[in-house]
């Protein structure tokens, strides 16, 4: 794939991304960890990081800022995203993907919660408010996997599809030529 063409999909993917966070959703049923490993696994340059969090910026330019430690770590876990796709480019099986997934939801809640926790005066400061904090943000947990699970399956399943369409096209077009 050319240079052109991967900055051009990025530029689109942060714009859907970006985009579906400002139309109305469930709550966290959002592409953004999804197009997170997405740029890992397929634009895994240093750099390619930029991409979803490019994306959470404009979108909360426009929803609206809030508290920075929270922000921080919902930034942190869309970051993290990114490493855990950087890692999936190795070994680009179905199984890693989904397992990918899971993995990347299970770490935001587990970042953004504790955060919720730590920084705000909504729950004792005690593990008994910290399990209470993670069991009050199981609903959400629960749209942030399947938002996870539908987006990375429509990612990488769209690329997959259009990279073997274009294997298949060279064949034809090299068994035509010869």
């Amino acid at each position: 794939m050319s240079s052109k063409t991967k900055i051009l999909l990025a530029i689109l993917v942060i714009a859907l991304a970006a985009g579906s966070r400002l139309i109305d959703h469930p709550f966290n049923f959002t592409p953004i960890a999804a197009m997170s490993i997405f740029a890992g696994c397929y634009f895994h340059k240093r750099w390619g990081v930029l991409l979803p969090l490019l994306a959470m910026v404009l979108s909360d330019y426009i929803i609206g800022f809030y508290h920075w430690p929270v922000m921080i770590s919902v930034y942190l876990g869309v970051a993290l995203s990114y490493y855990i796709g950087w890692q999936l480019a190795r070994n680009k099986k179905w199984p890693g993907v989904l397992g990918a997934s899971v993995f990347s939801s299970v770490l935001f809640f587990l970042l953004t919660n504790f955060s919720v926790w730590a920084f705000f005066n909504w729950y004792p400061h005690t593990l008994t408010g910290l399990l209470n904090c993670f069991t009050l943000a199981l609903p959400f947990f629960r749209n942030s996997l399947a938002g996870d699970l539908t987006y990375t399956l429509i990612f990488f399943g769209a690329f997959e599809a259009v990279l073997w369409a274009a294997r298949v096209n060279k064949k034809a077009q090299l068994a035509e030529n010869s």
